[in-house]
This record gives structure tokens, sequence and C-alpha cells, in this order.
């Protein structure tokens, strides 16, 4: 490895070691009134305990009675006992005005510890330093110091500095911190910032892993929302353009078929009882595929209902054309069906997709253009299956409504699964083409 590399490699690493790892918790209004109030009681505490001067409790040796011109040695003073360490030191009358404006400064910055707990932090160490000469402000810093060495640990996004600088201030108030205590000087300042500092590490990895925790929650539950949402919607669509196709064919061709019979039925009673056959067909078979759909919805966990599984039948596919032409023909419309190229093992998704084309080019033919002739052409192609359906033009059914566009737009959306292309609009020389183009590498 190069030197560059390597050097490139330490700045990458003091870059992640600095960077922040999360964002400062939100600031209330009643967490600027708590710091403020705390930073506030703790100068004033040590400004009032710090008034009372420490007194000797020990008394004077007592009085002892000797005689006329004899030397006697008074008995020993008792030990001393053993030095308490108290948490405020006592201010010097020589420096009282400029001691109580030390303990102040001391306490101030704890006002913005949950603002910039690292600053905080590093401010109170450097005014330990600033105020090491008075004992009773070097005192103070020290509890000072202990708080803002736990909201740097807690708060701050900064982590890595923020444990880091937590040792630092104890070391350094080791060396600063020169009264007597209970306990060894150097010692006091690890026994108390090294466990806030290994608690509120621990609390933030806690939080930080809550936090994580409930995040993931909220999310995976927001993506199960809308995942069972945007089914719905498809599970809909689908159900709303299978009962299109499956209704709308057959029940025109029963209309018009109705009709017919109804004019001959006095003059033509064999052709009317034919057409009344064919509305009889049809009206069957709209019932088989309509009973599929149906049992399609009601399908429970355990599978299709017994009772109705013998009424189910496969989706229909290129095979049924040459039976919906026949069905078409029956109700005395010319259609004309061709079929041209080499038809290899197709999906049954594209193969229900040219069946509904068919029939659904079929159906607005009938709708829209009673006594035209229909020419249908399905092309198998090499990596294509191309489907058209042309008429020749005619007059609307007096049963026919005006035309909303579902159809087509359901059929659009069943070419686009396999990428495929619609072109649908008057002819030139009269009449209506419809022509779509599926790609087989696609499928």
């Amino acid at each position: 490895m190069t030197g560059r590399a390597l050097t490139d490699r330490l700045r990458a690493g003091v870059r992640a070691l600095v960077r922040p790892t999360d964002p400062l918790p939100p600031l209330s209004r009643r967490s600027w009134v708590f710091d403020v109030l705390l930073a506030l009681a703790l100068g004033l505490v040590a400004i009032q305990a710090g008034g009372v001067d420490v007194q000797d409790e020990r008394q004077p040796p007592s009085a002892v009675e000797i005689e006329p011109y004899r030397m006697v040695r008074p008995p020993p003073l008792p030990p001393p006992p053993d030095p308490v360490w108290p948490p405020f030191l006592p201010i010097e009358d020589d420096r009282t005005g400029g001691t109580v404006a030390l303990l102040l400064l001391v306490v101030t910055p704890l006002v913005l510890r949950r603002r910039y707990p690292l600053g905080v932090l590093w401010v109170g160490l450097a005014l330990a330093v600033l105020v090491s000469d008075n004992p009773a402000a070097l005192r103070l810093s020290f509890f000072a110091c202990v708080i803002a060495g736990y909201s740097a640990a807690v708060f701050s996004p900064y982590k890595v500095p923020a444990l880091a600088s937590v040792p630092v201030a104890a070391i350094l108030h080791a060396e600063l911190q020169s009264d007597a205590s209970s306990v060894s000087d150097s010692a006091v300042p690890f026994l108390i910032l090294i466990p806030i500092a290994v608690a509120a590490f621990g609390l933030r990895r806690w939080k930080h892993r809550a936090d994580e925790g409930r995040a993931r929650m909220s999310a995976m539950e927001h993506e199960q929302i809308e995942a069972l949402r945007r089914a719905t919607e498809l599970e809909r669509a689908r159900i709303a353009r299978e009962l299109h196709d499956v209704l709308t064919h057959n029940v025109s061709v029963m209309v018009i078929q109705a009709g017919a019979a109804r004019k001959i039925m006095e003059s033509s009673p064999g052709q009317a009882r034919e057409a009344l056959l064919a509305v009889e067909a049809s009206g069957r078979s709209a019932m088989t595929e309509l009973r599929h759909v149906m049992g399609l919805l009601t399908m429970d966990s355990d599978g299709v209902d017994p009772a109705g599984a013998a009424d189910l039948a496969p989706q229909p596919g290129l095979d049924g054309l040459a039976t919906l032409v026949q069905r078409l023909r029956d109700t005395g419309v010319p259609v004309e069906l061709t079929v041209t190229g080499q038809r290899g093992p197709l999906p049954s998704g594209i193969e229900l997709t040219v069946y509904r084309l068919v029939q659904e080019a079929l159906t607005n033919t009938v709708k829209h253009a009673a006594g035209a002739a229909v020419e249908v052409t399905v092309e198998f192609g090499g990596d294509h299956v191309r489907v058209e359906v042309t008429d020749t033009g005619g007059r609307p059914d007096e049963s026919a409504a005006h035309g909303t566009g579902r159809g087509l737009i359901g059929l659009r959306e069943r070419l686009a699964v396999y990428g495929g292309t619609l072109q649908a609009g008057p002819r030139l020389s009269g009449g209506y083409r419809v022509h779509a183009r599926i790609p087989l590498e696609a499928s």
C-alpha cells in the first residue's frame, strides 16, 4: 500500500469518526426551562454553601493547674478526624465578588447542554483550567463537568468524540483537584465520570436501537398497507375486465338475436326459432364463463368449493376462436376467420388475451355496425402474434348505447402486460379496424 493510499484511508477514518451518527433530539420549551433552572440552582447552592466558613470544632485544651515554679507538659491532643470531602468549598472573604462571578460563569454553559452537548463539555474543561486557582470555582466546575459529560454522552450526535472527551475530562480533573477527600483525589473523577459515561452510552445504544426498531416496524406496516391496497386495486380491475369480456359479448348477441326473432316471428317462424336457439346458446355460454369467474372469487384457502368445482371451466384460448366465430355466424353476421403461420406453444395468458381481443372486437361490431361483414386474421410470426379484426361498416344497433371506451382500455392493459400494442380506429375505405401485435420474446 502506497503512502498516499494510507493517508487517504486515515483521512476517511477520521471523517467517519467525526461524522454525526444521528441528529440532535428535538428540544422542547420544558427542556430549555429545566436546563436554565438546573444551572441557576447549582450556582446558587454553591454560592450559599460557600458563604459559611468551616469552623474548627475541636475544643482548645483545658487549663491545667500547676504548682508554682514547676513545669508540667499538657496532655497530647487527640489525632484529628479523617477529612471529609466537601461538595462545595467556602468563599474567601477577600475574593467574594470575583468568586461569585466565577461560580456563575462555570454553570452558565449548562444552559446549552442539550443544544451543544459536546461544546458545553469542552467549554467546561476550559473553564476548569481557567479557575484552577480558585478552590470554590474549581470544585463547582467538577460538578458542571459531570453534568456536561453525561449530556455529551447521551445527546451529542458526534458519538466517538463525545465518548473520548469523557475520560479526558476525568484525567484533567484528577490533576486539578487537590482538596482533601474521603478517597484518593485521583480516583474521585473516575469513580463519578466513568460510570456515568458507561451508563449513558448504554442508554444511548438502547434508545437508538428502540428508535430503529419502531421505524422499521412503521415502515413495514406502511409497505404492507400499500401492497394490500395495490393488490386490491389490481384485482378489482382484473375482475372488472373479466366480467366485461364475459357478459358484454354474449349479452349483445342475445339482445340482437332476441330482437331479430321478435321481428320475424310471424313471417318466418323457423328462422325465429333458430334465433331463439342462438339466444339460448349465448346465455349458456355466458353463464359458464360467469360461473368460472365467480368460482375464482369464491376460492378459499383450502381450494375450490367441491360443490362448484364441476361447474368451473378452463379459460378460453386460441382453440375457442372457431367456436366464437361460429356462434356469431349463427346470428346472421358474416364472419371470416383466417389463421396463418405456424402456431407454436404459447403461454395461456397470451392465448386468453388474443381470445378476449377478438371477442371485444366482434362485440363492438355487433353493437355499432349492424349488417357489416367482419374479417378476423390471426398471424403467427417467428417472434410475434398479430391479430386484426376489420368490418365493412354498418348502422348502430337500436339497443346499442354510446360507448365508454372501457373495453378498449381493458384490452390495452392486457396487451401491455406482454409488451403488446393496440391500434383501433376507422378505416379510410369505411368500417373499423382493430390491430394488435404481441411480441413473443417479451413473454
